[in-house]
């Protein structure tokens, strides 16, 4: 609005002047009003507001009321009606007294707003930020045709947008953003002690909607739009058209923010259109990739924000060159690759985000020339090498982010006297050596410091001990010299200690120690043996974790603050008073909201638990509770409980009146209580009966874990299991078929029901669950044909081993980009084998033995890069094995078990060349194991050892196994074959191999285990073997070997069995001494399975797990077996099939 004085002019105006003044004058007519509503409104001028404006806002004072808590507190009172109304806070007026802008955001306000939309000069209304918890419909948007700002954001507002807000062709700003924030702010107040790790219910996390209205009648209207932010909206019914809607209606558009609205499909290249554009947010919306023109698009662009997008392939990081480039935030793209760029003097960037990405290289020198930067976030990458000095030249710097990196080298001192610097995050890399002391650390202004689990060495600089705003220290895990607990005393703001597997000295009597008052400690792997009694004096501790020492004994009253509200126990053999002091009025037990007990040897459900009303985290796995759970054990407030790998017999604890059958039927089962459940895991114990239907109608459970039980019946129905990511029900003895239901289960990624007795066809219906990556049906019932015309979009990994699945092997109906692991053995397949698997290029394990399959060996899958389990035992495969690309081989493939099939011929040169992975020894860590697989699910793999039928449920990847058994393969061992110098298990048994067994074997370095029996081979035994000395089985049965058995090393631990029916073979541990040679030997057994069941009775063996050191799993030679072996045998023989274990 022009409020300018005009003053006439000194002159009359001529003719000229008059014309372009009328013009002028005309103009102004015509378009003052649309003018005037984009102006600023003016309050300076003391014009005093009319009634007509003044009633609706006394009104609005009537309806609304203060609800800091999303209940009633008290009246709104924030005006003085004795005063002018357009000088209460929040109102804005215009000369003539009309109110044209209200402000009430953020006073957590709650009530009715209707008399706002009597006030029809409003141009400016925010609402932002209070708690209203209502719905938009009633309310008359339509009514304030001259709005150009609308601000509803974090209220609580929920349902269908109003199509009225569609009307409002002024609006330069619509902001209806982050209402799930507010819903956040109200569970915090409805249940204390709400962690954010807990998600909100599903319906919570998107609470507007845009479905009638839709997207884009909401926005075809909206033409002078330059901000919009719908984040959390709920866009998805168009949501694969959002993109080229926005750019072809919204051309004025600066500001569009979508982040989790559902919104699919890549970026589109028309965004292009929108050369005012300057800041794009769309976080958690799965665009997978971005267009060609992306340079072109972000080129304009201040901010960028890409957060958890599913983004993949190589980021543009020319983007991060972009001049005019501020912040740019694409974290939690775990597949998206790239690597930094050299950065020219002058950069304009403030803000970098690429936490949980795939980047990776070095760090550049030149990141020292951002000198605007303020955070940069590099957390949870592959970057490599050291830091890079030059980040002491970077002033502004507030928050740097370098862990979960494989970043080397050592910690240069001059990263802690950075001037701005308040968190400072090293951890989880490989740093090594000593930190210096630096200068003036009483002027640091370091807040957090992270630089645990790396291999820092030498004392604990004085320096950190002497950072005077230090809040949280993180040092734990490394190896520096030991530490005494009073030389935290000096900081006096630590709020948080975390000093995980630290070498810590407790003086004896630390009860008087002045530590500061911390909110969180934790002393996890500190070797403690006692409670630490300084903790007397910690009356503020809120996060208490002793886990993972050496404590014992009864837990002290003194440990139970009254501020407690978590307390971590773990790894402790610990037990509690059966009796507390409630009545002491000193006393007040905590309120405790998580509680860790796993592995602490408990034999019963602590009795304290009846009274933790608010528990949301309970933790008792790998106990020793028996018996049927506590009826007080199930708490409605519980979210995450653990009871995994007790010996509980029920989940239900029966009444007098009661029996099993009607307290699964007529009574409501106390599990049903649990309504905000999230996390359910009673796996392998000894539970029995149905389980619960009650558990498929839980909103908000996301993993469902019971495998390893006696459950009977069949699975309920989960069609309200919205939130449902993981169901384990493996190992137990389900019956029927799949629950339909399941197909709407809409977040699915995991499902296993492995290991029952379903008699069900393929699921081909579970194709339409867009995030399924893991599929078991391995051991149950399942048959027919697998054919189908529809492909699984996500699925990483099938397994439907041993059912009964027949007709032709066809992976048609999977998506051979994604596909990881397959495991089709034991089933009725047959054919050839499918050529499509030649593009499953992610191809880790791939095991199809035990059908029927008939095909020559498939030298073409060399081309895939990944494979590292191949296993065709037991089909059809013939032919001879000479057809190799010598110069590629199988870069990765660690395991090949193509042992009873029909090969033939010689084993060739060609053959042992191509197995280069093979050739490769392994960096045996034995301290960081990795094994075959991702987080989600872990490769299992059957070996077969001595005729045994071994089970793995974890491989580790430095296994390195090499089985050609039970064919028809003749002529020497090749010298060659010593090149596989990672080779662990090689076994060669039931052919027809001659001559004498190669000296060049010696050179198997890492090999424990080794079977050549039942063949042809002549000779004696090399002496040189006796250098194997990781060699804990030997077969070298049924063959011509001759002369004395080598007694040294590992020798003198193998049994006859190892050479049994060599007859003239002589010396230890064979009874037949040297000169008695040539005695008659009976005959071989006929079969493989009959040979090693005959001798399993007195074949000493001894199993051992991972953790005991040999990578095989076995150890044979050392320990004897007996017992274990003949009721393995036993089982062998009467049920002829393997011992049914888990396959994960």
């Amino acid at each position: 609005m022009l409020y300018a004085r005009h003053n006439p002019p000194s002159h009359p105006p001529n003719m000229n002047t008059l014309h372009s003044l009328i013009s002028s004058l005309f103009l102004s007519s015509c378009f003052l009003p649309l003018l005037l509503s984009f102006s600023p409104p003016q309050t300076h001028l003391p014009m005093q507001c009319l009634d007509d404006q003044r009633a609706p806002l006394l009104q609005l004072q009537h309806h609304l009321y203060y609800a800091p808590n999303f209940t009633f507190s008290s009246n709104f009172d924030l005006w003085d009606v004795n005063t002018d109304c357009c000088s209460w806070e929040g109102v804005t007026c215009v000369a003539y007294g009309h109110v044209v802008g209200i402000d009430l955001s953020y006073k957590n306000l709650s009530g009715s707003f209707h008399p706002i939309f009597n006030l029809h000069r409003l141009q400016r209304l925010n609402l932002a930020g209070n708690n209203f918890n209502t719905t938009l419909f009633s309310y008359g948007f339509d009514k304030l045709q001259n709005l150009t700002h609308l601000n509803l954001s974090s209220s609580c507002f929920h349902g269908q947008i109003p199509v009225e807000i569609s009307f409002l062709k002024r609006l330069v700003s619509l902001d209806l953003s982050n209402q799930d924030s507010c819903y956040l702010r109200y569970y915090k107040v409805l249940y204390p002690g709400f962690h954010i790790r807990f998600s909100l219910p599903y319906e919570l996390q998107q609470p507007l909607k845009l479905e009638n209205p839709n997207f884009k009648t909401l926005i075809k209207n909206l033409r002078f739009l330059t901000d919009l932010y719908l984040d959390s909206v709920d866009i998805s019914t168009q949501s694969a058209k959002w993109c080229e809607t926005t750019s072809l209606v919204l051309s004025n558009l600066r500001v569009l923010s979508l982040s989790n609205c559902g919104l699919e499909g890549p970026l589109c290249s028309s965004l292009s259109r929108l050369s005012f554009l300057s800041k794009l947010i769309l976080d958690g919306n799965p665009i997978s990739y971005l267009p060609p023109n992306f340079l072109e698009i972000s080129s304009r662009l201040v901010s960028l924000s890409l957060r958890n997008c599913n983004l993949s392939g190589h980021f543009p990081t020319e983007i991060l060159l972009s001049p005019k480039i501020q912040s740019i935030d694409i974290s939690f793209n775990l597949q998206l690759m790239g690597q930094s760029p050299e950065f020219p003097a002058n950069n304009a960037l403030q803000s970098l985000s690429l936490f949980y990405t795939n980047f990776s290289g070095k760090l550049p020198l030149s990141i020292g020339n951002l000198e605007f930067l303020t955070n940069l976030n590099l957390f949870g990458c592959n970057f490599f090498g050291p830091i890079p000095s030059s980040i002491a030249n970077l002033s502004h710097l507030l928050n740097l982010y370098l862990g979960w990196n494989k970043l080397s080298g050592s910690i240069h001192s001059s990263l802690f006297t950075l001037p701005s610097l308040k968190i400072l995050y090293l951890g989880e890399n490989q740093l090594v050596g000593k930190i210096d002391e630096f200068p003036n650390a009483s002027s640091s202004s370091i807040q957090e410091l992270y630089i645990g689990n790396n291999y820092l060495t030498g004392p604990i600089p004085k320096s950190i001990l002497q950072l005077p705003k230090l809040e949280l220290l993180y040092i734990g895990d490394n190896s520096f010299s030991s530490m005494k607990l009073d030389m935290f005393v000096q900081l006096k703001n630590l709020k948080d200690l975390e000093l995980y597997n630290v070498s810590l000295l407790i003086e004896s009597d630390n009860r008087s120690l002045t530590f500061p008052q911390l909110d969180s400690l934790s002393l996890r792997s500190c070797n403690l043996t006692e409670f630490p009694e300084f903790i007397k004096r910690q009356d503020k501790l809120v996060h208490l974790d002793l886990s993972n020492n050496h404590i014992h004994g009864v837990v002290p009253n003194w440990l139970w603050k009254s501020s407690l509200s978590s307390l971590g126990l773990s790894f402790n053999v610990i037990d509690f008073p059966k009796k507390l002091p409630l009545s002491d009025a000193n006393f007040s037990f905590p309120v405790l909201r998580q509680l860790l007990l796993g592995s602490c040897n408990i034999s019963a459900f602590p009795e304290f638990l009846k009274s933790q009303e608010n528990l949301e985290y309970l933790r008792l796995s790998n106990n020793k509770i028996s018996g049927a759970i506590p009826n007080w054990v199930w708490k409605k407030s519980l979210r995450y409980l653990n009871l995994a790998n007790n010996h509980l017999s029920s989940l239900d604890q029966l009444l007098p009146n009661q029996s099993s059958t009607s307290s699964q039927t007529s009574f409501t089962r106390p599990i049903c209580n649990l309504s905000q459940l999230m996390y359910f895991s009673a796996s392998h114990n000894n539970l029995s009966g149905t389980i619960p239907n009650c558990l498929g109608k839980m909103n908000d459970l996301y993993l469902l874990d019971l495998q390893g039980n006696n459950f009977s019946g069949m699975l309920p129905k989960f069609s309200k299991a919205s939130q449902l990511q993981i169901l384990e029900i493996s190992e137990n003895r389900l019956e029927g078929k799949l629950p339909r239901s399941l197909a709407e289960c809409t977040q699915l990624e995991v499902l296993d029901v492995g290991n029952n007795m379903m008699n069900d066809t393929f699921p081909f219906w579970l194709q339409k669950l867009p995030y399924l990556t893991v599929l078991i049906l391995r051991e149950n019932r399942f048959y027919g044909q697998i054919k189908h015309r529809f492909v699984f979009p996500t699925l990483d990994v099938l397994d439907i081993a041993s059912n009964q699945f027949s007709g032709e092997l066809s992976i048609d109906f999977l998506q051979a980009t994604r596909l990881r692991s397959l495991k089709i053995g034991g089933n009725k397949l047959e054919g050839k084998l499918s050529r499509s698997l030649a593009n499953c290029k992610a191809l880790e394990v791939l095991d199809l033995g035990n059908n029927m399959v008939h095909d020559t060996f498939p030298f073409w899958l060399e081309n895939l890069p990944s494979l590292k389990v191949l296993i065709l035992r037991a089909n059809r495969f013939y032919g001879t094995i000479t057809k190799f690309d010598t110069k590629h081989g199988f870069p990765k493939l660690r395991i090949l078990d193509i042992g009873s099939n029909n090969f033939s011929g010689e084993l060739s040169i060609e053959f042992l060349h191509s197995l280069k992975a093979m050739m490769q020894l392994t960096n045996d860590d034995k301290g960081k194991l990795d094994y075959i697989g991702e987080n989600y699910y872990q490769d299992s793999v059957t070996i077969f050892n001595k005729g045994i039928e071994m089970f793995y449920q974890k491989v580790l990847t430095i296994l390195t196994c090499l089985d050609l058994s039970n064919n028809s393969f003749h002529g020497r061992i090749p010298e060659e074959i010593q090149m596989l110098r990672s080779l662990k298990v090689l076994n060669l048994s039931y052919n027809s191999f001659s001559g004498e067994i190669p000296v060049a074997l010696e050179n198997l370095k890492d090999l424990e285990s080794l079977d050549l029996s039942q063949n042809e081979l002549s000779g004696k035994i090399p002496a040189q073997l006796t250098s194997l000395t990781f060699l804990a089985a030997l077969n070298l049965s049924y063959n011509q070997l001759e002369g004395s058995i080598p007694q040294s090393n590992q020798f003198i631990t193998f049994s006859n069995d190892s050479y049994h029916g060599n007859p003239k073979l002589c010396g230890l541990p064979l009874s037949r001494k040297c000169n008695e040679v040539g005695l008659p030997m009976p005959p071989p057994p006929r079969g493989d399975e009959e040979s090693w069941l005959c001798a399993m009775s007195t074949w000493k063996i001894a199993l051992i797990g991972y953790a005991s050191g040999l990578v095989v799993g076995l150890c044979i030679g050392y320990t004897g077996l007996n017992e274990l072996g003949n009721k393995w045998v036993d089982r062998l023989k009467k049920h002829g099939k393997r011992n049914k274990r888990r396959s994960r």
